[in-house]
């Protein structure tokens, strides 16, 4: 299904262009129009109708065409469309013209702001494990899952690159897909009752999890996370009663509503200083990270007196 969608071009005449009426406030942008347009159920059946004509979608296909709102745009709604068929479901946000004629799939960006700043104020960097300096000017937080075959890859990039970023810091997130993957949860509970026993602890399990992962099963799971958790030092006893605790599945819950909440449908899943990073690619990453350092420059050491300038 994710294959379904692809961007829809919008084309303007330069005359169209030049006469678009001024955008909505920021604030009333993504909400309700003050009342429903009189064309609104008009317009939801027409982008039902062409989607389903573009797509082939026929009866087996569910699609479900959200309320009109205010785009961050001028002439556009924004709408919300959901697709459904069998057990599996997808969604994406479209905008169409206010007069039903043109549909638009992409992202909106106000270039008037900074593009990444929403993203890192959505991002809770607090009770969450991490290494590197406490007021690092890069922040890399990755949302992962320790049965995710990529999220191993990405592992053992970081663990390759991490001696030439010292100045970086890393922070992990929970991100279990429990869907298909049947012992991601009980991966994330030994974590994360790993991390409130011992944080350096954590890690040493963090990394044993992902390089046993081909011998982990979920007949077998709950076994290795406790042989694991021993040989990274820590106390198996009190990490059990952690881990059948509801507290834990309940923390672990939070890192996932916020990766919810960030729009996160893959693992692994990073953001550097809030910019998104799907997969594994060490040469993306790395390109990430040197841009940030550059342009985020660590402050001029202040000069002592004797490095003063001489006074004229």
């Amino acid at each position: 299904m994710k294959r379904a969608w692809i961007v829809l071009v919008l084309l303007w005449v330069p005359a169209a262009a030049q006469n678009l009426p001024k955008a909505p406030p920021a604030s009333s942008a993504g909400q309700p129009a003050a009342k429903p347009p009189a064309g609104a159920t008009a317009i939801q059946r027409r982008v039902e109708a062409f989607l389903r004509k573009l797509y082939a979608w026929g009866p087996s296909f569910r699609v479900k065409v959200g309320a009109l709102t205010e785009a961050p745009v001028a002439g556009f709604y924004e709408v919300p469309v959901e697709i459904t068929t069998g057990e599996q479901t997808d969604s994406a946000i479209l905008y169409v013209s206010k007069d039903g004629r043109y549909l638009l799939r992409g992202d909106i960006q106000d270039m008037s702001t900074d593009p990444l700043a929403a993203i890192r104020a959505q991002i809770r960097l607090d009770n969450s494990p991490s290494k590197g300096p406490a007021n690092a000017r890069v922040v890399l937080v990755e949302y992962a899952d320790f049965q995710c075959p990529t999220c191993r890859q990405l592992h053992e990039v970081l663990r390759a690159i991490e001696p030439n970023y010292p100045q970086v810091r890393i922070v992990f997130k929970d991100f279990p897909l429990v869907q298909i993957h049947p012992w991601a949860m009980t991966a994330a509970l030994a974590g994360r009752c790993a991390y409130q026993q011992n944080h350096e602890a954590f890690w040493k399990l963090h990394d044993s999890i992902f390089d046993n992962q081909e011998v982990i099963s979920p007949e077998n799971a709950w076994q290795k996370m406790l042989d694991l958790a021993e040989q990274a030092g820590l106390d198996t006893a009190a990490l059990r009663t952690c881990m059948s605790n509801p507290r834990a599945t309940q923390l672990v819950m939070e890192t996932v509503k916020e990766g919810q909440s960030l729009k996160i449908g893959n693992t692994p899943t990073a953001f550097v200083n809030g910019r998104r990073l799907i997969g594994a690619d060490r040469t993306l990453l790395e390109q990430f990270i040197n841009y940030e350092l550059a342009t985020h420059p660590p402050p001029l050491p202040a000069k002592s007196p004797s490095q003063s300038e001489p006074r004229p």
